[in-house]
């Protein structure tokens, strides 16, 4: 059984944030697997499915992001879960909009949400999928890029990057990052337009 999350902030407002790109993620691949519906458990929302022949739990935390440690805990805890079968899928500041990248722990370069994971969950070595959401140029403008939402222009390569994500998603489920990575970098170009100067 395997543990996947999405990060993201709850409420409509910040449905379509860049910060919420996990929840982004998770919802594609729910509804391209059939997974049951959405219920409320482990203080966040909670799917069930199979990807890739694998028992899927899909988990939204609903706590905020700062605090999302604590569905997981709760949901790792109830399933037994150890922590290398809990995958949560991100957004990535430090990579280029529309890149997509798959490692086993690491830091939290900032990110409030794996901060939280980390410390509620016995450390770093979860898996994590990478979103790229780009960099605004300047710290100054981070917060309010990650929290703004993405714009009309950006509308296509999303959709197109999620549809990837979901269609790639067995691989994941199958123990095989890097032939997720290959299939992702492959196939139809997820280019974002280029920033206004």
């Amino acid at each position: 059984m395997l543990l996947w999350v999405g990060l993201g902030n709850p409420g409509a407002e910040h449905a379509r944030n860049r910060h919420n790109i996990g929840f982004m993620a998770l919802d594609a691949i729910a509804a391209r697997y059939g997974f049951a519906p959405w219920r409320n458990r482990f203080r966040g929302l909670l799917a069930e499915g199979v990807v890739g022949g694998r028992k899927v739990l899909a988990l939204k935390p609903q706590t905020w992001m700062n605090l999302s440690g604590e569905s997981v805990q709760a949901a790792m805890a109830f399933f037994r879960l150890p922590l290398d079968a809990v995958t949560v899928f991100h957004d990535e500041l430090d990579l280029a909009a529309g890149k997509v990248r798959v490692k086993k722990g690491g830091g939290n370069a900032g990110h409030n949400g794996l901060r939280s994971i980390t410390q509620h969950c016995g450390g770093p070595d979860f898996w994590r999928v990478r979103l790229g959401i780009g960099h605004p140029g300047e710290k100054e403008r981070v917060t309010a890029h990650v929290l703004g939402d993405f714009a009309k222009s950006d509308r296509e390569w999303v959709e197109t990057l999620l549809d990837r994500i979901a269609e790639a998603a067995p691989l994941l489920a199958e123990g095989r990052p890097d032939q997720f990575m290959n299939k992702m970098a492959g196939g139809t170009s997820v280019v974002p337009p280029a920033p206004p100067a």
